[in-house]
């Protein structure tokens, strides 16, 4: 009885440990796509704002801002097309550790960038400026020139496919218009050939059975054949090319039992 008790309240605590497990992983996962949808918004209000700045505004700020907005952009773009190049071609796992590497200088320049917007010394930012562009420009290409290469195999391989696949529909089609009168005419040939061969050995054999009754008759007057002779030997005989077709049986049929002999 003891060991009954320990036993249920064993299997009790594993449904209560489970359920607390499922509840666990159930508000993770939510917690992670509320996440994702603040960061998105965060990220579209962001840069809708410096889309404004770099069109709107003039001087430091709106060159700061076009910059951000740059960098954003190539890196966003790069970001997308090897994550989801990966997919398919596992290659690219080592173009996705050397952008992984680059994104660290892309979010340290962004970083500098949006506390370069609120500093006050405007003219010791301009100053910087052509450092930044050249920092900006070098992180943009690198980026870039790793998206494009990933495109440019991802293009190069659906050619490469698709001449395969072009190549094999014709051979495919070629095939199946081979056709030429030399070998229909040989079939007809074969068939007529086999049809007189069969239509020779059945008048043959026709005469010689008729012979053979006849003597037999003869030889044997008022004698009768057995019925069951009789019956077989009435019945049409299957043409030689066209076999009986057997007995369709079921598995759910009973196997006959023979009958009793006494």
């Amino acid at each position: 009885m003891g060991a009954l008790i320990i036993f249920a309240l064993l299997v009790l605590f594993a449904f209560l440990g489970l359920g607390a497990w499922a509840t666990v992983k159930v508000v993770g996962a939510a917690k992670r796509g509320v996440d994702r949808t603040i960061t998105q918004a965060r990220r579209t209000v962001e840069d809708t704002t410096l889309r404004a700045k770099s069109f709107g505004q003039v001087g430091v700020t709106g060159a700061l801002a076009q910059l951000r907005l740059d960098l954003r952009n190539s890196m966003r773009a790069t970001q997308q097309a090897l994550y989801q190049g990966v997919q398919v071609d596992s290659s690219l796992k080592e173009s996705i550790g050397l952008f992984e590497r680059l994104s660290a200088h892309g979010y340290e320049l962004d970083d500098e960038l949006k506390r370069l917007e609120h500093d006050p010394d405007r003219k010791r930012i301009e100053e910087s400026l052509p450092d930044l562009r050249e920092r900006t420009a070098k992180i943009t290409q690198a980026a870039d020139s790793l998206r494009w290469a990933a495109r440019d195999r991802a293009r190069r391989f659906a050619e490469d496919d698709l001449d395969l696949l072009s190549a094999q529909i014709g051979v495919e089609s070629d095939a199946l218009r081979d056709w030429s009168p030399e070998s229909v005419d040989e079939l007809a040939a074969a068939a007529a050939a086999w049809d007189a061969q069969q239509a020779g050995a059945g008048s043959g054999s026709g005469a010689g059975s008729g012979a053979g009754a006849g003597a037999g008759a003869q030889g044997a007057p008022g004698s009768q054949a057995p019925s069951g002779w009789t019956a077989r030997e009435a019945q049409p005989q299957p043409a030689a090319l066209n076999p009986p077709t057997p007995e369709v049986r079921y598995p759910w049929q009973k196997t006959p039992r023979p009958e009793a002999t006494t």
